[in-house]
């Protein structure tokens, strides 16, 4: 399971997962997942934890970003990383755009896109 070694973005379509928010999966391999988020002003992705370990980079924008109960701003070119089960969540405060990486893959994001906004809070 791989996509190319090469990424295009305008060659990949995006996924609408409702309420403001829509992902493009740019590239995965069998051990890790590149996925651009996109996020209107006031769009919310709710609550939720993974098994998968996550890092991400802020490329547009300004979200509030909780991690284990921690909440910081952060804005263009700040990060984040997310340990594996880690309640976390984001609140874009402006349009804004999120680049993901996971490990291992988001064998989840590869069927039918789930509105990012109902994932998983337990």
């Amino acid at each position: 399971m791989t996509t190319d070694v090469f990424v295009t973005a305008g060659d990949i379509p995006w996924q609408d997962l409702g309420d403001g928010v829509r992902r493009k999966i740019l590239g995965y391999n069998d051990t890790m997942m590149m996925v651009r988020v996109e996020f209107e002003a006031g769009a919310i992705g709710a609550q939720h934890r993974h098994p998968h370990v996550q890092c991400a980079v802020v490329e547009k924008g300004s979200f509030d970003v909780t991690i284990d109960g921690r909440t910081q701003r952060l804005n263009t070119g700040d990060g984040y990383m997310v340990p594996s089960n880690i309640l976390h969540g984001v609140v874009a405060l402006e349009p804004g755009v999120l680049l993901d990486i996971f490990t291992p893959i988001r064998e989840d994001f590869l069927g039918e896109p789930v509105a990012y906004a109902a994932a998983d809070a337990k």
